[in-house]
């Protein structure tokens, strides 16, 4: 018997050359692909994106092996990401401004 799907919920941080590379469309549309919920949105920094993911934990592992590469232009130098229980409160992935 198989067991239930574990959801779980990423917080990310990635930095690099991940603005201006159309990093925030790529990563909504892998989450959708992959039935996630959350946002992603730019940092005032300049040079890092912030990600929520929420779903199944498979999806959020193949989610995350996604952002490491990133669109063709982004060179992600660093990822940090912090496992928390999911909050259950997005109803979808979107791009924040």
């Amino acid at each position: 018997m198989a067991s239930p799907s574990r959801q779980v919920q990423a917080r990310i941080r990635l930095s690099g050359r991940v603005q201006g590379v159309g990093f925030r469309d790529f990563a909504c549309r892998y989450a959708h692909i992959l039935g996630l919920s959350g946002y992603v949105r730019n940092l005032p920094d300049g040079h890092s994106v912030e990600v929520v993911a929420e779903g199944d934990k498979q999806a959020v592992l193949e989610f995350l092996n996604r952002l490491k590469v990133g669109p063709q232009g982004a060179i992600v130098k660093d990822m940090n990401v912090e496992w928390t229980e999911p909050e259950g409160v997005y109803q979808s992935f979107e791009v924040r401004f």
